[in-house]
């Protein structure tokens, strides 16, 4: 028997990373739901349960550090939740880490490296 499909919740408010995000984890079979802010995210997370979150940080009407906060606070408690940003600066991943984040991927990404995150933090 088949192994389940897993759901991905991607968060970013740029359309070409959302595309590139639905692309390839699509590919390798998995369901993508997209958002295009922390705000959208929020809502997708009353009518999915994702097993895994990946978001931005820099993101209008709520960050994505916001987002992870309020996410943890919710029924995402134990999703893992992998930021995919331009951000690498240490404070940040700390500032990341403190909010509740699984894993972080440095934008440009390579999608093996994406797929390889999301993969790790999904089984």
């Amino acid at each position: 028997m088949a192994a389940p499909k897993r759901t991905v919740l991607a968060v970013d408010d740029s359309l070409t990373i959302r595309e590139l995000v639905n692309f390839v984890l699509g590919n390798a079979g998995y369901t993508v739901v997209l958002a295009e802010d922390g705000v959208e995210g929020l809502e997708r997370l009353d009518q999915i349960q994702p097993d895994v979150i990946i978001t931005d940080v820099n993101m209008p009407r709520l960050d994505g550090l916001s987002f992870i906060e309020r996410a943890r606070e919710g029924k995402a408690r134990a999703t893992p939740i992998l930021v995919l940003t331009t951000e690498s600066a240490p404070e940040q991943k700390a500032r990341a880490r403190a909010a509740g984040a699984t894993g972080w991927i440095v934008k440009p990404f390579n999608p093996a490296q994406l797929l390889a995150a999301v993969e790790k933090v999904a089984s």
